[in-house]
C-alpha cells in the first residue's frame, strides 16, 4: 500500500494544522470542512451533490473496508472536494464490490488525508463552527498553503446548485403514467428519483435555471424541489420560479435545499448554521401526527424559526429533537410542503419514506 508512505497536511481557516498520510489522488483540495457521523454509506455520501464545495470528515473509524459499487452512486460522479478520515484501507470485505476505495478516489481525482484523530478535529470545529480548510499531499509548506487557503470563498453567499444540476432535460418512469411530476434539479440524488418512479410517477427533470414558462409545457400534476449544495439565499432565479409554481396551486414537495427555497419563496429567510446536520440518526418529530422518526440529514443552512413563528403563510410540521431546528413546513392554503431531512435515505433508515406516499396521494387527490 504505497499511499501510506506519503505525507499530507490539513490546514483549517483558523490556523490549525494537522499532519497525516496521503491517499486518493495527489494534489490539493479546498472547501468548507464538514463532518458526517454515519456508520456506513460512505460512497452514497461522497456522490451526494449536496456536498459540492465541501471537504468531508467521516467520523466512522474505518473507510474503504467494504469497497465501492456502481449501484451505490447517488450521482454521476464524486461530489466532495476532499476527504478526511482515520483508518483508510484498500482491502474490502464485500465480494460484490467493483473496486477498492483508493482506485475510486484516484480515478475521481479526490485528495484524501488519513491517519488523523478525526474525533479531535470534529470537536474542534463543533466548538469553532464551520470554516474553510485545505488538504495538500504534494506541497507541504505551511505558509504557501495558508496563503492559498485565504483565497477560498466562503460557503455563505455561494451559488452551487446550477453547477451540479443536469444540463439537459430528461425523463424517467412510465411515460404513460397518470401522474406527471416536474423535478427541479438543484443537485438531486438518484434515490429521490427512484422513490418517485417506484410509486408510478412519470418524471421530467429540469436544469436548475429552467424558466417557469419552459416547465409549463409538460403539464405536470405536481412539482418536486430537490436537494442541492450552496447558499439558498443566493438562488434568486429559483425563488422566482417557485413563486410562479405556487401560483398554479398544484402539489409541491421539497427536500433539503428545496425546503429552504420553498421557505424563501414565502418570505421566510434562511441562515448559515454553526455546524449543520450530517448523519443518519437524527431524531425528528412530526408534530402533525405526534410520531417520531430517525432521519438521514445533510445541510449547513436552516430556515429561520423566528420568522416562521411570525408568519401567517407557513406552518411548522416537523422539528429536530436534538436542537429544535425546523425540519418541515407546510404552506397555508396550498398543497405545498417540504422537509429539511432526506426521506429517501441512501444511506440511512427508511422511517420517512411515507412522505413520498403522501406526495403521490396529494397529487391523486388534487387531480380528482
Amino acid at each position: 500500500m504505497e499511499f501510506y508512505a506519503n505525507n499530507a497536511v490539513l490546514i483549517l481557516e483558523d490556523g490549525s494544522v494537522f499532519y497525516g498520510k496521503a491517499a486518493g489522488s495527489k494534489g490539493m483540495a479546498t472547501g468548507e470542512i464538514c463532518f458526517n457521523t454515519g456508520m456506513t454509506g460512505y460512497q452514497e455520501i461522497f456522490t451526494d451533490p449536496s456536498y459540492s464545495g465541501q471537504i468531508l470528515i467521516n467520523t466512522n473509524a474505518h473507510i474503504g473496508n467494504y469497497g465501492v459499487m456502481q449501484s451505490d452512486e447517488q450521482s454521476d460522479r464524486v461530489q466532495i472536494a476532499g476527504l478526511i478520515c482515520k483508518n483508510f484501507t484498500e482491502q474490502y470485505s464485500r465480494p460484490l464490490a467493483d473496486n477498492n476505495i483508493q482506485k475510486y478516489l484516484d480515478d475521481n481525482k479526490i485528495v484524501c488525508i488519513h491517519q488523523l484523530d478525526t474525533r479531535a478535529i470534529v470537536r474542534h470545529i463543533r466548538n469553532k463552527g464551520a470554516m474553510n480548510c485545505l488538504i495538500s499531499t504534494d506541497v507541504l509548506d505551511i505558509d504557501i498553503l495558508k496563503s492559498k487557503l485565504s483565497e477560498v470563498p466562503s460557503m455563505e453567499g455561494l451559488e452551487l446548485a446550477s453547477h451540479v444540476s443536469t444540463k439537459e432535460v430528461y425523463d424517467l418512469g412510465d411515460v404513460n403514467s397518470a401522474i406527471k411530476i416536474a423535478v427541479m434539479d438543484y443537485g438531486v440524488k438518484k434515490n429521490i428519483l427512484n422513490c418517485l418512479v417506484e410509486r408510478g410517477a412519470h418524471l421530467r427533470v429540469y436544469p436548475a435555471k429552467t424558466s417557469f414558462q419552459d416547465i409549463l409545457g409538460f403539464g405536470a400534476d405536481g412539482y418536486f424541489l430537490s436537494n442541492g449544495p450552496g447558499d439558498p439565499s443566493a438562488m434568486d432565479y429559483a425563488i422566482v420560479t417557485i413563486k410562479a409554481i405556487l401560483g398554479l396551486k398544484k402539489p409541491v414537495f421539497g427536500i433539503c435545499l428545496g425546503h429552504q427555497l420553498l421557505a424563501l419563496a414565502n418570505g421566510i429567510p434562511t441562515y448559515k448554521m454553526h455546524n449543520g446536520h450530517r448523519g443518519i440518526n437524527h431524531p425528528v418529530k412530526n408534530i402533525v401526527t405526534g410520531y417520531c422518526e430517525i432521519t438521514s440529514q445533510n445541510h449547513g443552512f436552516g430556515v429561520s424559526p423566528e420568522a416562521i413563528h411570525k408568519s401567517d403563510k407557513v406552518e411548522i410540521t416537523h422539528v429536530n429533537l436534538n436542537d429544535d431546528t425546523i425540519e418541515g413546513i407546510k404552506v397555508v392554503g396550498l398543497p405545498a410542503a417540504s422537509v429539511q431531512y432526506h426521506p429517501e435515505s441512501s444511506p440511512g433508515p427508511h422511517d420517512s419514506r411515507y412522505l413520498f406516499d403522501d406526495f403521490i396521494s396529494l397529487i391523486k387527490k388534487t387531480k380528482n
